[in-house]
This record gives C-alpha cells, sequence and structure tokens, in this order.
C-alpha cells in the first residue's frame, strides 16, 4: 500500500457567486436599525455608519461571521452633537471619519463647523471652524499628503475658494481659488491624483492637481449636465475615463489628456439616460464587475422629487444602460424617493443602499450578475510584522479603481482604501483596522503601496492558520497564508503561495494562480520555485490525486480549504 500525503486547512471560498441575467439582484438586509436609513460611511475595520436620516444619530452594521451583510447586526454609536444634512465626509488615513458643514438646519451652527469620529473610542472630536466660511452642498476629498480639500458654501458672487483642512493639526487654510463655483458639484479622482469637476451651471470644466496645489481650467463639455442648480453623481470607469451623470437627464465621458500635467482633456456626450429621466441627488456606485449601478428619478430635477425610484446598470463596455428592478420589488420603478437616497460599496462585493424615507430603515444590497474584474484586483507583494504586533503590508492596487459610490455633491462615500481580511480555517472571517496607507489615489497600477493593519484579537488569540487578503472595495487579492503561532515571541508564520493546485478542477485557464489554479500536482511541481509553497485548494471534497511524483527540490506543501491527499 502506498503512502499519501494528507494537508489540511478548512476554509470557505471567497470567489463572489455568478449570478444569471445581464443586470443584479436585490437582497434585503435581515436586521434594521429601527429608523431612517442615510448617509453612510464604511469604516476601516469594514464594519459601516449609517446616519439617521439628517439627525446626530449613528448607528454601526457589522457583518457575521461569513463576512457578509444581510445577517450583519446594528450597535448604535456616540451622537454626533448636531444635526447634519448634506455635508461632506471624509475617512482619513487613519481610519477616523471627518465632517464638515451640513445643508440643514438652515444657517444653523453646524455648517461653519468640522468634526472628526475616532471609531476606536467612540466620541466625535470639535476640530473647530474655518472662520467665517460655511460649508454647505461641499465636496470633499482626501490628498495624497492627507489634508482635505473641500469647498465652501458659494454659488454666485462670492470667491470661488476652497479650504485646506490638516487632520493631524486640526487646523484649515485657505486653499486655491477654483476657476468657478463648485456647490453641487462631482468631484472625481483620476489615476495622477488630479480632480476633475464640472462648474456649476455650465459647460466650463477644471482639475484640481494636488502637486501644484491649484486648479486649471480644462476641456468644454458638449452638453448640459445641469437642471435646477443640480447635477449628479460621477465616477472613473475602469478603462480611465470619467462618466458623470446630469440633471438634465444626459451623461458626459472626460477623457484624460495623453500628456498629463495641466494639459486639458477632452469630453464627450454618452447615452442619455432612459425613457427622459434624470440624475440629480441620487447615488451611484462602480461595481466589482465595472459597471455602475445608478438610481434616477423622472419628475423635473431638484423639486423634492417625489417617488418612484428607478435603477440602471451602466455598462461601459457597450456604452448603454441596462434596467434593473428595484429593491424587494421585480417591477421596475418603486416607491422609494430616489432624491437623497445613498448607495455604499461592501467588502463582500456587493453595493449597500439606503433609502432615508424608510422610517424601519430597511436596507438593502445589491449584488452584481458578474465577477470582480482582474484589472481591479489587489496584490500582495509581502508582509511584514510590526513590533506592536500589526502587519504591515504592501503590494498593488490597494486603493481600487475608483472612489467607489458617489452622490453627486456633499456626503462622500469614498472607499477607496485597503481593508485586511483573516479567514480562519472554519470559514469564519474577520478583519484588521488599517491605517497609514502609502496612497490615497486610485487605479495606481504597478505602482507598490502599502498599508497597516492590526491583527484581530479574535485571530492573534487562537493558534491556527488563517488566509490574508487585502480587499479594496469588494475585490480581494490573492491569499497569503498566516500562521498563528500561539507565541509572543514568535507569533506569526506568513507563507506566500507561489502556485495554487486544486485537483477538482477543470476550468480554464490553468495558471496556477488562486482564482485558476492547476489541477495537477505534477504541474504544481514543475512551476514552483525551488524552496517555494505550493498550496492545494480543497474546498471541493474529495480533494485527492492519485499522482506519484519525485519531488527533487525544496518545497512547502498546505492546503487550504479541507484535506488533500496524494499518491493514493
Amino acid at each position: 500500500m502506498r503512502r499519501g500525503i494528507v494537508l489540511t486547512l478548512a476554509v470557505q471560498s471567497l470567489l463572489l457567486v455568478r449570478q444569471a441575467g445581464a443586470v443584479g439582484t436585490w437582497l434585503p438586509l435581515a436586521n434594521t436599525p429601527g429608523t431612517y436609513g442615510g448617509h453612510m460611511l464604511l469604516l476601516s475595520d469594514a464594519t459601516v455608519m449609517v446616519q439617521s436620516g439628517g439627525t446626530q444619530n449613528w448607528f454601526r452594521l457589522t457583518p457575521d461571521s461569513t463576512g457578509g451583510y444581510i445577517n450583519g447586526t446594528w450597535t448604535n454609536l456616540a451622537p454626533m452633537g448636531y444635526n447634519r444634512f448634506g455635508y461632506a465626509s471624509v475617512v482619513l488615513r487613519d481610519g477616523r471619519v471627518f465632517v464638515a458643514g451640513g445643508e440643514s438646519p438652515d444657517n444653523g451652527p453646524q455648517q461653519t463647523n468640522s468634526q472628526i469620529y475616532d471609531p476606536v473610542n467612540n466620541n466625535w472630536i470639535p476640530t473647530g471652524s474655518a472662520g467665517s466660511v460655511a460649508f454647505n452642498d461641499s465636496g470633499s476629498v482626501i490628498l495624497p499628503d492627507g489634508t482635505v480639500l473641500v469647498h465652501p458654501k458659494l454659488y454666485t458672487n462670492q470667491a470661488p475658494i476652497t479650504m485646506l483642512f490638516d487632520p493631524t493639526h486640526k487646523s484649515w487654510t485657505v486653499g486655491p481659488h477654483t476657476k468657478g463655483p463648485q456647490a453641487e458639484t462631482s468631484w472625481v479622482k483620476l489615476p495622477d491624483d488630479s480632480i476633475v469637476t464640472i462648474d456649476r451651471n455650465s459647460t466650463t470644466s477644471e482639475r484640481y492637481i494636488p502637486v501644484l496645489n491649484d486648479w486649471f481650467q480644462d476641456g468644454s463639455v458638449p452638453i448640459n449636465m445641469w437642471g435646477g442648480g443640480e447635477t449628479g453623481a460621477a465616477l472613473l470607469l475602469p478603462d480611465g475615463r470619467a462618466f458623470f451623470l446630469g440633471a438634465s437627464g444626459h451623461t458626459a465621458i472626460y477623457t484624460a489628456s495623453p500628456l498629463g500635467g495641466t494639459n486639458a482633456g477632452t469630453w464627450a456626450q454618452g447615452p442619455d439616460i432612459p425613457d427622459g429621466r434624470f440624475a440629480d441627488d441620487c447615488p451611484a456606485a462602480m461595481m466589482v464587475n465595472g459597471k455602475i449601478l445608478c438610481a434616477v428619478g423622472a419628475s423635473a430635477p431638484n423639486g423634492g422629487s417625489p417617488p418612484p425610484m428607478w435603477f440602471y446598470e451602466y455598462d461601459y463596455n457597450d456604452h448603454k444602460f441596462h434596467q434593473a428592478a428595484s429593491p424587494g420589488n421585480p417591477v421596475i420603478g418603486s416607491s422609494f424617493n430616489y432624491s437623497h437616497a445613498h448607495f455604499l460599496d461592501l467588502p463582500d462585493g456587493t453595493v449597500l443602499f439606503s433609502d432615508p424615507g424608510d422610517p424601519a430603515g430597511q436596507l438593502y444590497v445589491y449584488q452584481p450578475d458578474t465577477l470582480p474584474l482582474t484589472s481591479g484586483k489587489p496584490t500582495i507583494k509581502s508582509v511584514s510584522v510590526n513590533g506592536d504586533g500589526s502587519l504591515h503590508l504592501s503590494g498593488t492596487l490597494f486603493n481600487g479603481i475608483s472612489q467607489g459610490a458617489s452622490f453627486g455633491d456633499d456626503w462622500q462615500q469614498d472607499s477607496n482604501f485597503p481593508l485586511v481580511r483573516f479567514t480562519a480555517a472554519s470559514g469564519k472571517v474577520f478583519y484588521g483596522r488599517t491605517s497609514n496607507w502609502s496612497s490615497t489615489g486610485v487605479m495606481t497600477s504597478s505602482k507598490i503601496v502599502s498599508t497597516e493593519s492590526t491583527v484581530p484579537a479574535a485571530v492573534a488569540g487562537f493558534p491556527g492558520t488563517y488566509l490574508l487578503q487585502v480587499v479594496a472595495n469588494g475585490n480581494a487579492s490573492d491569499p497569503f497564508v498566516l500562521v498563528v503561532n500561539g507565541n509572543p515571541s514568535d507569533p506569526f508564520t506568513l507563507y506566500e503561495p507561489a502556485v495554487w493546485v486544486d485537483f477538482n478542477y477543470s476550468g480554464s485557464p490553468q495558471l496556477g494562480t488562486y482564482p485558476n489554479p492547476f489541477p495537477t500536482l505534477a504541474q504544481g511541481v514543475t512551476a514552483v520555485p525551488s524552496g517555494g509553497i505550493i498550496a492545494f485548494k480543497a474546498n471541493v471534497q474529495p480533494s485527492v490525486s492519485h499522482e506519484t511524483k519525485t519531488i527533487s527540490k525544496p518545497m512547502t506543501l498546505i492546503a487550504v480549504g479541507g484535506p488533500a491527499t496524494i499518491g493514493q
């Protein structure tokens, strides 16, 4: 009888399940906060902050043990101290949350002040005011150096200034003047870290270039995007162009100049929103498959629009809108009030939706119908252990390929920062808390970026083997393998699998990667470098190979998903 090699590490598959049909599907959350759902922000530990309408009250949504949000649980957070509606918001590089101003209550004290929320201590920290400057319908974006660029409450006949907030010193300084008014505008971060926008009630555009700390006139937009003083959401597409939805019912697409720098890009008219519908003060999000999920309404822009709301996916491949069902209702159109609804990209590859018109706070997730884009997939290059037991991870595309979701002016819900996921042998999912991201950009290509991450106590305190992944806007990297040793002087052992093998895999291509493994041990042994690691994906059981193979170079063999038996 031949002796076999048996290796075991049980863990669930983390691939997104493919759905049938041309568009995704909606699922309601099993639990609700019991009150109106409003603005949403993803925190760097993968929990979600959800505001109760425009009040000072907040709730936290924590994913379940599988890392999903449908069966997530709700807890109360510390109140903000001010009622805020229509304000600037940013997740900072240290994982805290910055907010400034608010459209209402009108002329209230919240318009001239800002606050930082500390999720570790669950408290709000006053950060003062920017003098007499008020913030209303304001855009904001985090810059490469960690400061926050915000435009104040400016409409007409006012100097078009911007403001810069330094979160380290909690101080404000006057930023560069824009070329035109920015109230109600959408800002899109481009791969070179510049910010492109369409000036209020005009067809002129401009870009902010952080390294020059100045705004520059850009190309002319060929179609009016404004209606009732409003415009819609805007996002970077996977091909590097920026897609703008308009309250006029039109769309526009921006292509940056190949010369870069201060050179103007070009604009083209995109497809009109179907059936004469509008996109003002309503959300959009780029899903993991690269399509744009958007909500639109049928009545005149900025008119306090009543229901119904319609949902579409914009596919940049065929340049068309495809109609989707409504949450909780397979019929196109719904009772949801499209004005001031919200989307948020989640780490499990879905999009969270809240409607502030629902007093029960029923939230939904939207499941894309196709798998994540490989072009948006992070790659871990190295992992090391810091002196305090946290991890330092470096690699590529940790910030994703877009800002994630957009609203159209205020209420930014950018999630272009790395999350770190740990999956236990049982399939239970944990997240570290990331901070000190080396990049706040998008679509960083082959540039090496990094992040720090805590190791959750539920991982660090329980010896065993875990999968370690970086997740950016729902798109997960191939995993490292983290072994928790239970030894304070040597807490972790890290493995970077060079080759993946799955004895039950019959797909194509067969590349030896996590999503496309080799089906045989022989292929793995041939491909793995001397001293490298072969990881066997054994999610499907039995995972057995009857191969006999002489191994003549040093290597490490591990199994993921269950036992892998070789040579029997």
